[in-house]
């Protein structure tokens, strides 16, 4: 498994422990918990009240935009806790770099939220989306940026080709 990962694993294993123990890690991980919270609390109680006095297709709406929520809302806590374990040591960074642990990218809503949703509900939409891109982009940029292959040293390679022709 070791001779699987690229040679620059000591770097990004670094670059991720030095951001899950970062200020700004902290901030994120209280944000992304506290909104999971909230939004529980929510639709558990106000928003399970204000969705029966909802039109049915609103209510159906609803439903579904709860339902995206909530699984909005676990795919950044699972990454948030995925990181956490990182920093704590309960997790190798290697194992972090699994596809399973990231985060997928997400299409881009075509359809504007309907106008009859509780005007909570619809906060809790964009709070969730927006804390999901900046969790998306650190993901990328933690992730990503270390499986693709180094740029070609065009001069290397050039001293390269001449010793393969004059060699």
């Amino acid at each position: 498994m070791v001779d699987e990962l690229p040679t620059n694993t000591s770097v990004r294993t670094t670059e991720v422990l030095k951001f899950t123990s970062s200020e700004l890690f902290q901030r994120l991980f209280r944000e992304g918990i506290e909104l999971v919270e909230e939004t529980a609390a929510y639709l558990d109680g106000d928003g399970r009240s204000e969705s029966r006095l909802l039109t049915r297709s609103a209510a159906l709406s609803y439903a579904g935009e709860s339902m995206k929520l909530t699984t909005r809302l676990m795919q950044i806590a699972s990454w948030l806790l995925v990181q956490r374990a990182v920093n704590e040591g309960n997790l190798e960074a290697d194992v972090a770099f699994q596809p399973r642990y990231r985060l997928a990218g997400r299409e881009v809503k075509a359809e504007p939220l309907s106008k009859e949703l509780p005007t909570v509900l619809v906060d809790y939409v964009q709070r969730a989306e927006r804390l999901y891109d900046r969790t998306y982009f650190l993901d990328q940029k933690m992730y990503v940026a270390y499986e693709q292959e180094p740029p070609a040293n065009g001069v290397l390679s050039q001293i390269e080709r001449l010793k393969a022709a004059f060699g």
